[in-house]
């Protein structure tokens, strides 16, 4: 069956296109599909967000499409980013712009109050209305500075405690044994077999 990944981000593409892999399964991206533009994200939810997204993309292609929204919530900012972390530093902001004043907010902060999350909703949408919906957390902390060469977005600041690395310093298959996103593929995954 063909999906359509409902994704301009070539990290989050490469993620899910390793996740998501199966036979019989062929995932195309977006940028495939003339015309094809990203929604605008005014969801108040990651589940809002990530449905606008399939929606579009399925509407768009008349193929069933695979959309995720992650969050980062911050203990010590009350939850935020959230649904907002791709936009935190603005509508426009670059990865490093939204690296970069989340350290600043969390300037002196100790590191027992610097616990943080990422949550993943994955939604696979069908033409026909039919949705999935699966949810993937990854618990971590918010490190004073970014480590390693990997990764996209906050995964240079993104600690793992009981493994004492950043997901940015994991390789790709380390990462994708136990991220946010792939639980939340692999918990797709199944309800589409």
């Amino acid at each position: 069956m063909d999906f359509v990944l409902a994704t301009f981000n070539p990290g989050k593409s490469r993620e899910l296109r390793s996740l998501l892999a199966a036979p019989g399964r062929t995932l195309h991206d977006l940028s495939e599909f003339p015309g094809a533009t990203a929604p605008h994200e005014t969801g108040d939810t990651l589940i809002e967000n990530a449905r606008l997204k399939a929606r579009a993309a399925a509407r768009l292609t008349a193929l069933p499409s695979i959309a995720d929204d992650t969050g980062l919530e911050v203990d010590a900012l009350d939850g935020a980013p959230g649904p907002r972390a791709a936009r935190f530093a603005g509508p426009d902001a670059r990865a490093a712009e939204n690296v970069t004043l989340l350290l600043e907010r969390l300037r002196g902060v100790p590191r027992v109050r610097r616990g943080a999350r990422f949550r993943t909703v994955c939604i696979a949408c069908f033409p026909g209305g039919r949705e999935l919906m699966s949810e993937g957390i990854l618990e971590g902390v918010i490190t004073e500075g970014p480590r390693g060469a990997g990764g996209f977005g906050y995964d240079p600041v993104f600690e793992v405690p009981e493994l004492g690395r950043t997901l940015a310093e994991l390789d790709e298959a380390t990462k994708n044994a136990m991220s946010h996103r792939a639980r939340a593929a692999a918990a797709l995954a199944d309800l589409l077999s």
